[in-house]
């Protein structure tokens, strides 16, 4: 009789549960970047709160909030960033050596944690106690949610290595994007009838219901393992895992790292300044209107991400698909910096790009290393992707020298900026280049296809040999 965890609706199951762990970890995440005005608002008053940016009389309007800095709001984002480039190397080791199961549980409790500690922040305006509590806040929950991310895409390859894999992880970031966008049109909405307080309390519930998915999938994983007959060669497996063997990754995995990292380095400065840009350069545009054409680098991800997923798993060519991306990300930067082309048809065209990259990059991963060691090499790979998008956000403040969110920046600043993504994405071709050449050397495994014909299809849903073997010339896949 065939066990359940074999049949196509239990990894489905497991994968719907999976795609719900950070689903409200991503909304709750992108908060302060909807009511940032309130972060930084004043923190009384005199004629009542409003949340307007300008008066009837066109002059600025008093808006009511925690009295932040502009320093003190970006430290957020900072320490969030920098926490997760250094905890998630140590994660994925964990990930690995623990199994998923505690990983599953331990990350999601941190993100709860985390989050209630930034809500209770909240409540102590105008003390010293709002900064010190909201920054712990954010790191724990930095600590726990690129974490989660790293056990949600190892329960993912496990289940769908050789079947639908590109198409599981374009679920997983479809469903991530959408608590961002879901976020960026309901929270401000929230925040005027409830309150900011409220606000960051309903993020916390959502982190909750992603704790709750936890569980679940750690239920659901543990139980099909057994009933594969698995879990006990993963322990195994586990158990030899050493911090040494990162040495023995491949050279492909480190040219994945690089064409992954300068990628994000042109894709996510850019959506941290497009709103303001928007504004800067062309007439005519809102805050509300730029910030929404911003966005739909996201909106283009959310709706493409499943199908892109489905055409990958179908006809492989992921190095081709990281080459044509990298290649066809170049005019977009272009256009920005020297046409008046409306910039809604460059924030489409690069979430296009930004969909096939995402879903042909990252699970080519599970492809060039073994599954004991995933959780390390996914983490090392989250690490080097932060450590450069911010480091490059640095570089881009410079260029654009200035602190004060009001000044309107020059235009020619604003070219520097995009040429300094242009050479990231030149940099993006030669690493996706040679990952293509080294790939056709070893066996070609990244432009194979991940789904097997009916005819090569066996009982067990999970390869076990990736588990047991190291990689060798041809790949991970038969």
């Amino acid at each position: 009789m065939v066990a359940a965890a074999e049949r196509a609706y239990y990894r489905f199951l497991v994968l719907f549960f999976n795609c719900l762990l950070t689903f409200g970890s991503y909304f709750c995440f992108d908060i302060p970047s909807v009511l940032q005005e309130q972060f930084q608002g004043n923190l009384t008053c005199p004629n009542g709160t409003q949340h307007n940016g300008t008066g009837h009389n066109g002059t600025l309007a008093c808006v009511e909030g925690l009295g932040m800095t502009p320093a003190q709001y970006n430290l957020l984002y900072a320490i969030y960033a920098w926490t997760n480039a250094l905890v998630v190397i140590l994660a994925g080791f964990l990930i690995d050596k623990l199994g998923n199961h505690f990983g599953v549980f331990l990350f999601s409790f941190l993100i709860v944690l985390g989050s209630s500690i930034f809500a209770l922040g909240s409540h102590f305006k105008g003390t010293q106690y709002l900064l010190p509590l909201m920054l712990m806040g954010r790191l724990l929950f930095g600590s726990g949610n690129g974490s989660l991310t790293i056990v949600q895409n190892r329960i993912t390859a496990f289940w769908f290595k050789g079947k639908e894999l590109a198409l599981a992880f374009g679920l997983t970031l479809s469903f991530s994007r959408l608590g961002s966008v879901l976020n960026f049109f309901f929270t401000q909405q929230f925040e005027t009838h409830f309150g900011i307080q409220w606000t960051l309390w309903g993020g916390t519930l959502l982190c909750t219901l992603g704790f709750i998915s936890a569980i679940t999938v750690s239920m659901l994983d543990k139980v099909g393992m057994k009933q594969l007959g698995l879990d006990g060669v993963i322990q195994q497996e586990s158990k030899k895992v050493r911090v040494q063997d990162v040495r023995r990754l491949p050279l492909r995995y480190w040219l994945l790292v690089l064409t992954i990292m300068f990628f994000y380095n042109g894709v996510f400065p850019f959506v941290a300044d497009a709103s303001k840009f928007i504004q800067d350069k062309y007439s005519g545009y809102s805050q509300q209107a730029a910030a929404y054409i911003a966005g739909a680098v996201y909106d283009s991800s959310l709706v493409l991400s499943a199908a892109v997923g489905i055409l990958i798993d179908y006809v492989g060519l992921r190095g081709v698909f990281a080459v044509g991306c990298a290649v066809l990300t170049l005019p977009v930067f272009a256009l920005l910096a020297f046409t008046f082309v409306p910039p809604l048809v460059s924030t489409i065209w690069l979430g296009i790009t930004y969909s096939f990259a995402a879903a042909s990059l990252w699970p080519s991963i599970p492809l060039v290393v073994p599954q004991a060691t995933l959780g390390t090499a996914m983490g090392l790979a989250t690490s080097v992707q932060m450590i450069g998008s911010g480091l490059s956000n640095l570089i881009v403040g410079h260029i654009l020298g200035t602190k004060s969110s009001e000044l309107k920046i020059p235009l020619w600043r604003w070219q520097q900026m995009m040429i300094f993504l242009l050479a990231n994405t030149i940099a993006c071709i030669t690493a996706s280049v040679s990952l293509t050449v080294v790939d056709k050397q070893q066996g070609g495994t990244l432009n194979r296809a991940t789904k097997r014909s009916s005819a090569e299809q066996v009982r067990q849903p999970v390869d076990t040999a990736p588990l047991l073997d190291e990689v060798g010339d041809e790949g991970l896949i038969n």
